[in-house]
Parts: C-alpha cells; sequence; structure tokens
C-alpha cells in the first residue's frame, strides 16, 4: 500500500515549529499550516486528519469529513488518505489489501490497546493479513518516565520497561507495541529513528510547544 513518514526537512527552518508542521493545535502560522496540508494532500488527492486526544475511538472513513476526534482512522476506500500526526508518539500504518489504517500510539494508547482494536476493526471490515509500519518515534533511551508510572505500564506491558543511558527507569513503546501486533499475527516493520534524538523530526520532549510529523497511508 502506497504509504508515507514526513520530517521537518521540507520546511526552509528548524525551528520549533516553523517547518513542515501540519498541527493547527501548536500556535503555528494557520496558514502556513494549511499550505503544509495542501502540499502533502497534492501526493494524495484527499487527505482525512483526525483530532487526536490519546483515547481508544476508532473511526471509519468512507468520506472526507471535519476532524473527528479520535485516534485511529480505518477506510476500505481507495484515493482517500488517512493521517496521524506525532512529535514522539508512533505513527502507526497498517495495511492489508482491501483496508488500511492509520493509529496514533503514545503511552496511553498501548495501555488502552488503540492498535489491537484497529486491528480487530480491520477484520471486522474483512481485512486478511494485516502489515504494521511504525513510523519513527522516541525511543526507550529517551523517554524517562517516574518509576511508578514505569511499573504501572509494565504489569500490562512487561517489554515496554527500558532504562536511560543514565539508569533512570523509560519506556521503550515501540518494542512493546510490537510485541502486542505480533501476537495478533500483524506483520511489521519499524523505524529505528528516535525523534528526540534526531532534529529532522518534531519532539514534544524536546522543545515541548513544538510542530507534528505525519504517518499517511491509502489505498
Amino acid at each position: 500500500m502506497p504509504s508515507l513518514f514526513t520530517d521537518r526537512r521540507n520546511g526552509a527552518s528548524l525551528a520549533p515549529y516553523e517547518s513542515f508542521n501540519l498541527a493547527v493545535h501548536v500556535g503555528d502560522n494557520p496558514q502556513a499550516v494549511h499550505s503544509n496540508r495542501q502540499s502533502l494532500a497534492l501526493t494524495t488527492a484527499s487527505l482525512q486528519f483526525m483530532n487526536q486526544v490519546h483515547g481508544d475511538d476508532v473511526v471509519e472513513i468512507t468520506e472526507l469529513i471535519d476532524d473527528p476526534t479520535c485516534d485511529g482512522l480505518i477506510t476500505t476506500v481507495p484515493g482517500l488518505a488517512l493521517a496521524v500526526m506525532v512529535a514522539d508518539c508512533i505513527p502507526l500504518l497498517l495495511s492489508s489489501a482491501t483496508v488500511v489504517a492509520a493509529v496514533h500510539v503514545g503511552r496511553r494508547g498501548l495501555v488502552n490497546s488503540i492498535a489491537i482494536k484497529t486491528v480487530t476493526r480491520m477484520r471486522e471490515l474483512g481485512a486478511g493479513q494485516i502489515h504494521a509500519q511504525l513510523g519513527p518515534s522516541i525511543c526507550g533511551r529517551c523517554y524517562e518516565i517516574p518509576q511508578d508510572l514505569c511499573d504501572e505500564v509494565a504489569a500490562l506491558h512487561p517489554l515496554a520497561a527500558s532504562l536511560t543511558d543514565q539508569l533512570t527507569p523509560s519506556l521503550d513503546l515501540p518494542r512493546a507495541l510490537i510485541a502486542d501486533l505480533v501476537s495478533h499475527g500483524v506483520t511489521y516493520e519499524a523505524s529505528s529513528i528516535c525523534t528526540m534524538e534526531n532534529s529532522e523530526y518534531f519532539s514534544y520532549r524536546r522543545h515541548n510547544i513544538t510542530g507534528r510529523t505525519a504517518g499517511v497511508i491509502w489505498l
């Protein structure tokens, strides 16, 4: 299936959000964001975004609508592209012969099983073998969190528990998500790029107020 992941190099600047930012909620120039979205849409013709809230709602899209509040988009309509925006979370793209999906997976998304709920919905819509693409996201060395929060997530996803280079508690979200997907019969490929370490990507951990890149997929 055709798909892509954007980065910040599409713009002329590496300032926190004065480049190829696709988010309208981070204080960037609305006209610049609209222009960036139009530029990206030229690649796909029709491009559906969502209002992401770290929840577990998945919305099936049959035509372009105002951005729905959800963290997963699914479509069976050829040519209708789905976008997930991130700045450290995992942009997850799922594909099969007849169904595709774009999913926003952060710490809360891992805990509420948004990815597996999307896989289940895809199969209800007739998807056969499903393949996952995990785009650039923060790595286990960089996602430092308090020990109690690490223990809370690891209780549900043991492979999420990790350590920083300073041996403080952290989370390895991609490793845990991959294990989840494989356990549900999903094949995968995963980027090794860490968004916090690589300045060509937006990172909430690095800048706090920052832009968003996107993962996009379509039939």
